[in-house]
């Protein structure tokens, strides 16, 4: 990948023609159930926020490929992309940019209200160094959270394999092995106008 072509801001992820691939990582209690019968189990906390994200690395790179506790299961849940761009549609960034938002009280007012945030965090290569581009999470909360939940999951599998097998390659040094294994994330096409208020 030509990263110094890669602009700043772009959501890239696994995609079909009606769904895209987001990552999570849960202790296993909540992620094998979820593998299992493609729901999130009643011990899954619908009232507290939930951040998905489209890439396989920065997954691996926030749970440490399945290492940390309390995200030993790492889930890939398959999404509606009208689902996504609803979120997206109602989503407010994570932090104050004035002349997005102007005031710091508007900017608070709008955050409580939305359903969803965005937040831009550094990509990462195979050795889960950053990258010069960004990479989208999103965190569900309130409604959001429950059309996730309830009406935009298509399935969800235990990607909790994959990961080790890719890390091995990786301790190994065997980068090229790793990459092949490596989920194929393309851009993710989005309206400008949509986007255009979530570019920190």
């Amino acid at each position: 990948m030509n990263d110094h072509r890669e602009p700043r801001h772009r959501i890239r992820a696994r995609q079909t023609g009606s769904t895209l691939t987001v990552y999570q990582a849960y202790r296993p209690e909540i992620g094998g159930p979820a593998a299992r019968t493609g729901r999130f189990p009643p011990a899954w906390k619908r009232d507290r926020m939930t951040w998905i994200k489209p890439s396989f690395l920065w997954m691996m790179y926030r749970c440490g490929w399945g290492t940390k506790e309390g995200q030993e299961t790492v889930l890939a849940v398959e999404i509606s992309r009208e689902g996504f761009c609803w979120a997206l549609r109602h989503a407010c960034l994570s932090h104050h940019v004035p002349a997005l938002h102007g005031d710091r009280a508007a900017f608070r007012r709008r955050l409580r209200q939305a359903p969803a945030r965005v937040q831009w965090d550094p990509e990462r290569d195979l050795r889960l160094a950053a990258l010069p581009h960004r990479s989208l999470q999103l965190g569900l909360a309130g409604e959001a959270a429950a059309r996730y939940a309830d009406e935009w999951i298509v399935g969800i599998q235990d990607v909790t394999p994959l990961a080790r097998e890719i890390h091995a390659h990786v301790r190994a040094g065997e980068l090229d092995r790793a990459a092949r294994l490596l989920p194929e994330e393309r851009p993710f096409e989005v309206d400008e106008e949509v986007l255009a208020p979530l570019r920190a």
